[in-house]
C-alpha cells in the first residue's frame, strides 16, 4: 500500500492523529495562534475541530502544513 504514494509523508495519517499531534505539542491557545480557525480559539474540542477541518479545505490544508513543519523539522 505505501507503494502507491511513496512521495506523500500524509499517506496514511488520519486527520484525527494529526490534529491530537499539534494539540499535544502546542497546545489549544498557540495552536490557535498559529491558524486562525474559531475551533481552535472558541470551546476548542477535537470533535467540533475535526468537524470544521473536513468541511473546510483551506484550514485542513493549513494544519496539515503545520503538522509537516513540527513533524518532520
Amino acid at each position: 500500500m505505501n507503494n502507491e504514494q511513496p512521495n506523500n509523508p500524509l499517506h496514511g495519517v488520519k486527520l484525527a492523529d494529526i490534529l491530537e499531534y499539534l494539540v499535544d505539542y502546542y497546545g489549544w491557545d498557540v495552536l490557535g495562534e498559529k491558524i486562525l480557525i474559531n475551533s481552535f480559539n472558541t470551546n476548542p474540542s477535537i470533535k467540533s475541530s475535526l468537524t470544521f477541518l473536513r468541511k473546510t479545505p483551506w484550514a485542513r490544508e493549513k494544519v496539515e502544513q503545520l503538522y509537516l513543519k513540527t513533524k518532520f523539522k
